[in-house]
């Protein structure tokens, strides 16, 4: 097959172009029982059913005495109610009274349960009520919440900690959640690990953890990270190994001398698009191998992270069934000063929110590379036909954490 080249921006795809070819992938049903401790953040993949009427008896909703409420009409502070305290092992006897706690079920009889600080006492020590209950006060019925057998949450669902409750509480030890895409990561060769001596002109590994941070984000799981020799046979093999829902090759991307990700992906299957028009990020690509997903990510740290934002993390989250979109909250903002890009390319701009309605631009990513980006609140999206903002412009900002990472 013949070498894959870049040969200018006219070359290039266009950003929407590359979305579309990741929103037209068919993602399979994989699916996981899961112990209900595992699950946060998972999306359900099947309605989760409760095994018993919630709550499963009529309870007390506070604590006090429970009470038959027809028994407290009348009663004022000129004329109280009198009720005699029972014995717990027995049903609420006429004009008797029972203490009870919150979540306690109610004694047979008993229709109402009234707060202590309304109870008062006579000079014999029975409980003295001086407002009339209404039935059903203080008191929450069996299956208020939920039935035996009805839905409790819909499959689709992103599971948080209140819906982990409830369906613990509802009997369920675990639920049918979607499998996690199963992600491997090939490193070209070429950088030091975090920790080992960094020889003269070497540089340490930032995508390694890198994108197992964003994978994990966004509901994958890492089943492989490994460093590839910048041979292309090396990675023609690894490309079509088994075992992986999505594979993103990092490094070799461009049409150098030792770079060969896309002649290899074209060998063990299909490059679709190489070279897209988002800047500093130019050479990423995207094809098939094995009718896996592959993704060309560029080796430099901040152009891998754009690379993956933008394309494979879409794909991640696609396959995990979650929302593809890009996982930040977004927000209406004034930009404090011009925005400035240049037109052809889609550019990703960093900017700090000095407020919750101003949003100002740092350098550009080509001066600060990461620190750019650990540094910024959000950043704006400028589309590839256009030059920027202009000061006073309000601009999408796209929040890391609320409008500052303080």
């Amino acid at each position: 097959m013949a070498e894959i080249q870049i040969d200018g921006i006219a070359d290039r795809v266009g950003v929407e172009d590359a979305l579309g070819w990741i929103d037209a992938l068919p993602v399979a049903d994989a699916e996981e029982d899961a112990l209900l401790t595992e699950v946060a953040g998972r999306i359900l993949a099947r309605d989760a059913n409760s095994k018993l009427d919630l709550p499963p008896v009529d309870r007390a909703a506070v604590d006090g005495i429970a009470v038959h409420a027809e028994e407290t009409i009348g009663a004022s502070s000129y004329n109280p109610c009198v009720l005699q305290w029972t014995a717990a092992a027995s049903d609420l006897a006429p004009g008797g009274a029972r203490r009870v706690n919150a979540g306690d079920p109610l004694p047979g009889g008993a229709d109402a349960v009234i707060r202590l600080e309304h109870v008062g006492s006579d000079g014999v020590g029975r409980a003295t009520l001086t407002e009339p209950m209404a039935a059903g006060s203080g008191i929450e019925r069996s299956g208020s919440q939920a039935t035996r057998g009805s839905r409790l949450v819909a499959a689709g669902h992103r599971l948080a900690a209140a819906d982990i409750g409830m369906l613990a509480s509802a009997g369920l030890a675990d639920v049918c959640v979607v499998a996690r895409p199963r992600v491997r990561c090939l490193l070209a060769e070429g950088t030091i690990q975090a920790g080992h001596p960094l020889p003269s002109g070497g540089v340490y590994d930032a995508n390694r953890p890198l994108l197992r941070t964003l994978i994990e984000r966004d509901g994958g799981i890492v089943v492989d990270q490994r460093t590839i020799a910048r041979e292309r046979a090396a990675l023609r093999h690894a490309l079509l190994l088994p075992g992986a829902d999505l594979v993103l090759v990092v490094g070799g991307t461009g049409s150098g001398s030792n770079d060969h990700a896309a002649p290899a992906l074209a060998e063990a299957g299909e490059v679709a698009i190489h070279g897209i028009a988002l800047r500093h990020a130019e050479t990423a690509g995207m094809g098939l191998a094995a009718r896996v997903p592959v993704f060309l990510l560029p080796g430099n740290p901040m152009a891998c992270l754009l690379a993956y934002e933008l394309f494979a993390g879409r794909a991640v989250r696609r396959l995990g069934r979650q929302n593809p979109a890009l996982p930040f909250p977004s927000r209406e903002m004034t930009a404090r000063r011009k925005i400035v890009s240049e037109i052809g390319m889609l550019e990703l701009r960093p900017v700090r929110c000095p407020s919750p309605d101003l949003a100002e631009p740092m350098p550009a990513l080509a001066e600060a590379g990461l620190k750019a980006l650990a540094d910024a609140d959000g950043f704006v999206l400028v589309p590839e036909n256009s030059e920027g903002y202009p000061q006073g412009t309000t601009v999408t900002v796209y929040l890391y954490n609320g409008y500052g990472r303080a």
